[in-house]
């Protein structure tokens, strides 16, 4: 498996991975394009033989720049459960350390184990603080939409000296 910055051309797949599950919210076409384009050096994909299995999203918060927010995480079907999720998660941090991370924040519903898991997992091979706290009130959402919990992990330790491109 390989991961790495994505390119527009995976738009499509990660828009597909984001449908199949069946959990996440489903944005746009049209936005997993310009997540492509335009948040390549905050997000990453996941490769095995070429094809896209799985995919983190984030972004700088513009407000504390020593913040990265995950927008989305998911693994293809035929790959969860493998530590692909996590594998991707670390890959991320480690390449936007350099940059200043100290900090990840994401949001997640309360009845979301999996992710919880993921997080607080990331947390403790980080050797590093977990902070959960209510951020978005299910009444704050127009639709059915549960509310969200606020995730904030870190401080991360120093960055490492040198950061791989890709993870094999």
């Amino acid at each position: 498996m390989e991961i790495d910055a994505p390119v527009v051309a995976d738009g499509p797949e990660l828009y597909r991975i984001t449908r199949d599950s069946a959990v996440l919210d489903v944005n746009s076409s049209y936005a997993y394009l310009l997540w492509c384009r335009d948040f390549a050096q905050t997000s990453a994909v996941a490769r095995i033989d070429g094809a896209v299995v799985g995919f983190v999203t984030g972004y700088i918060r513009p407000d504390a720049p020593d913040t990265l927010v995950v927008w989305q995480i998911a693994v293809d079907a035929s790959q969860r459960g493998g530590g692909v999720a996590g594998r991707l998660l670390g890959h991320l941090v480690d390449r936007v350390q350099p940059r200043g991370i100290r900090y990840l924040e994401t949001t997640i519903t309360a009845d979301n184990e999996a992710s919880i898991k993921l997080f607080t997992a990331l947390a403790r091979n980080r050797a590093t603080e977990i902070e959960r706290s209510e951020l978005f009130t299910a009444d704050l959402f127009p639709d059915a939409h549960l509310g969200e919990d606020l995730y904030r992990i870190g401080p991360f330790a120093a960055a490492p000296a040198t950061t791989a491109a890709t993870d094999r």
